[in-house]
């Protein structure tokens, strides 16, 4: 399995996961979003890359909503945010 990520616009991107089935998912990071989770100091393509490593150790990718707002992750996974913040700490 393996994933592409393009950028839409400033905030949108277009993230396509190869697997037996492919699936795209259009995920909404805005600059806010990338300040509360990451505090800035990564890219929005890397956080990007982080949560759908995240949320493809968790659960198949026909199960990733095929649109949201990276936000929204913390909703269905608690330990999100925090493994956001370690993740940020330890790269």
């Amino acid at each position: 399995m393996f994933f592409s990520i393009k950028k839409r616009n400033n905030d949108v991107f277009e993230v396509t996961v190869a697997d037996n089935i492919t699936t795209t998912h259009a995920v909404t990071v805005t600059d806010q979003s990338l300040s509360d989770l990451a505090d800035e100091n990564v890219t929005k393509t890397q956080l990007l890359e982080f949560s759908f490593r995240f949320l493809l150790e968790r659960e198949p990718n026909t199960s990733i909503l095929p649109s949201f707002d990276i936000t929204v992750i913390s909703k269905y996974f608690p330990d999100y945010r925090n493994e956001v913040r370690r993740w940020c700490v330890a790269g």
